[in-house]
């Protein structure tokens, strides 16, 4: 991955995990211990120009645009919800229609 300076197999192994999404399971960034994506630095991505999907996505994920409810409990720990331009809802649906798309692990524990 050219803004890390890594070979695919090395970023992989440093800074993703397998996620479970009820049945399927996905590749995923990891977690710093207190939650915070690993490629957080110092008040921003460190990877920002080459984020992938599942970052570029939120907080536009479903589970977070699901009801109100859910996406006022999303908004109190995400500072940049109601910041920068608004989003179409073609836009939003297009990356969840992305989401959907993304591969599956197959044979993972």
């Amino acid at each position: 991955m050219a803004e890390t300076g890594l070979e695919e197999a090395e970023f992989l192994r440093r800074y993703c995990k397998t996620a479970r999404f009820g049945e399927l399971r996905r590749l995923s960034l990891a977690e710093k211990p207190n939650f915070d994506c690993i490629l957080w630095d110092k008040g921003g991505c460190a990877v920002y120009r080459a984020r992938p999907l599942q970052c570029r996505s939120y907080p536009f994920w479903a589970a977070n645009v699901d009801s109100r409810e859910s996406w006022e409990r999303t908004a109190r720990d995400c500072p940049g919800i109601g910041q920068g331009r608004l989003h179409t809802k073609e836009e939003i649906e297009a990356w969840l229609d992305q989401r959907l798309l993304e591969d599956c692990l197959e044979g993972m524990p």
